[in-house]
């Protein structure tokens, strides 16, 4: 089966340099880990059990474990064998690495998660399927749902790359919670989102 648009950038990458940090495509470690900590600041992860959804070789429970964060379980989405084989080999005690597309397949979301998040995930997705994933997230009724996008050209320069912009996104999201924080102070054109329950 065809890969859909929105993996090939990674899939791309991965044929150049491997499963190695450059094909996660982020600009940089600084500006992986200033993402990182945005969802630190909104959402709590100790002791819950927490879905990464699009979590490439599992960074963000290396970050988690190296901030004393552990998680009760951490489970791992992702769609490009080499970054799902890169996690496994990590053999992290509390994580579970399950290989499949979550916006194909949006019951691989339904894990029983108390927190579901996108790091990063969402910024090669079209408009269409970045609202989409979102409410299907959301209507797993998580306590947390965090996500943060690319919400200016800033830092979408690349042609896989889509932004969107916060009051867009924030009409989306009214309706779906009573309480939702919203930070774009950490890095120029990127936005992270978290519902709460």
């Amino acid at each position: 089966m065809h890969s859909p648009s929105y993996l090939q950038p990674y899939l791309q990458a991965v044929r150049r340099h491997g499963a190695g940090f450059k094909s996660l495509l982020w600009a940089s470690p600084g500006s992986q880990a200033a993402r990182f900590e945005a969802l630190c600041a909104c959402c709590r992860f100790d002791g819950r059990v927490v879905v990464d959804a699009g979590s490439g070789r599992a960074d963000f429970l290396d970050y988690l474990l190296a901030m004393h964060v552990t998680p009760a379980q951490y489970i791992g989405i992702e769609a490009v064998d080499a970054f799902a084989e890169a996690a496994r080999q990590k053999r992290h005690p509390c994580a579970r690495i399950l290989h499949g597309d979550f916006v194909r397949h949006r019951h691989l979301l339904h894990q029983g998660a108390d927190v579901i998040i996108f790091c990063g995930s969402l910024n090669t997705l079209s408009a269409g399927e970045f609202y989409a994933t979102l409410a299907a997230a959301r209507a797993l009724a998580p306590k947390q749902l965090a996500f943060n996008f690319l919400c200016s050209h800033h830092l979408a320069a690349a042609r896989h790359l889509t932004w969107h912009r916060i009051d867009d996104v924030m009409r989306f999201l009214t309706p779906l919670s009573r309480q939702i924080v919203v930070n774009s102070r950490y890095m120029e054109g990127d936005c992270t989102i978290c519902l709460m329950r």
